[in-house]
C-alpha cells in the first residue's frame, strides 16, 4: 500500500529521496506544488522524470473527501464533514474575519477524554487521525475557498479545537504542525497556532520541548476540582493544580501565549 505524500514533513521527503539516490532539490518543488498554492503544470517541469516517476509510483497523493459542506447565512462560516477511506468522519470549521479564516482541525475520530458536555466525547475513542488526514482538512478547506469564495482563500490561524484531544495524538499533531510551520509548507507563523487541551499532562510536557512556540488553550470549565471531575474526568488523574504547576514551568518566547 502506498504510504500518504502528506505525512511526510520537509526533513522526511528529502531523507526519501536521499534514500533513493534522487535529488532532493525535488522536495521544496513539492511542498511548493501542494502547499503554496502552484500549478501542477508549473512545478513538474522543474522535477527530474526519475524522481517524480518514483513520488508517483510510492506515494499517495489523495485527500480527505468532504462528504458535506454547510454554510452559515449569519457569519459565513462554513463546516465540512470529511469522510476518510475506512468509512470515519469527523468535522473541520473555517470561521471568518475580514474576508481571512481561521481553521479548526479535528486530530481524532471520537475522544477518549469522556468531557460530560461534549458530543465527540460520548460517541467514544476510535482512532487517531494521521497526519495526512489532519494536514488534508485544511488543504482540502483551501480548496472549497479557491473554488467557492475566490479571492478568500486565505487561512492566517489554524485551532486544533474539533474533534479529539490533540495532546493524546501527539506525534501526528506535531508533525502536522512542522509542515504548517515550515517555509516550505503553509508559512504559517508559530503565534497563529493554538492547541487546545483538557489538560493531558504527557502531552503538555512534550508540547513544550517537541513543538515550542506553538501556542497553547487550556480548557478550565471550572476551577473547583469536584466539579471539574466531574465535567472533565481527565481531571482525576491529571488535577488541575498538577498541570497548572507544569504548565507555569514552561518557559514562553516572544508572542506565545497559553490561555
Amino acid at each position: 500500500m502506498k504510504q500518504s505524500f502528506y505525512n511526510l514533513n520537509f526533513s522526511d521527503l528529502e531523507t526519501v529521496l536521499r534514500q533513493n539516490d534522487l535529488n532532493d532539490s525535488a522536495a521544496s518543488v513539492l511542498f511548493n506544488w501542494h502547499y503554496k498554492k502552484k500549478e501542477k503544470a508549473q512545478c513538474t517541469t522543474n522535477i527530474a522524470k526519475d524522481s517524480l516517476a518514483f513520488l508517483q509510483d510510492n506515494f499517495d497523493f489523495s485527500l480527505p473527501e468532504i462528504d458535506t459542506v454547510q454554510e452559515s447565512n449569519k457569519d459565513r462560516s462554513v463546516k465540512f464533514l470529511f469522510k476518510f477511506k475506512d468509512g470515519h468522519k469527523v468535522e473541520t470549521v473555517l470561521i471568518p474575519f475580514h474576508n481571512k479564516y481561521s481553521i479548526c482541525l479535528s486530530s481524532q475520530v471520537g475522544c477518549a477524554m469522556n468531557c460530560s458536555f461534549c458530543f465527540t466525547g460520548k460517541q467514544g475513542f476510535n482512532r487517531n487521525l494521521t497526519t495526512s488526514e489532519i494536514v488534508g482538512q485544511f488543504l482540502q478547506a483551501w480548496r472549497w475557498l479557491a473554488q467557492n469564495r475566490s479571492g478568500e482563500e486565505r487561512i492566517l490561524n489554524i485551532v486544533f479545537m474539533g474533534q479529539g484531544e490533540p495532546l493524546h495524538n501527539f506525534d501526528a499533531v506535531k508533525k502536522a504542525c512542522e509542515i504548517f510551520l515550515s517555509q516550505h509548507g503553509t508559512s504559517i507563523g508559530f503565534q497563529k497556532i493554538t492547541i487546545s487541551t483538557a489538560g493531558y499532562i504527557p502531552g503538555l510536557k512534550r508540547w513544550s520541548q517537541e513543538i515550542p512556540g506553538v501556542n497553547l488553550a487550556l480548557s478550565l470549565h471550572s476551577p473547583f476540582e469536584e466539579k471539574r471531575n466531574e465535567l472533565i474526568p481527565l481531571n482525576k488523574k491529571y488535577p488541575l493544580d498538577e498541570v497548572l504547576k507544569v504548565v507555569d514551568q514552561i518557559p514562553l518566547k516572544k508572542k506565545q501565549f497559553i490561555t
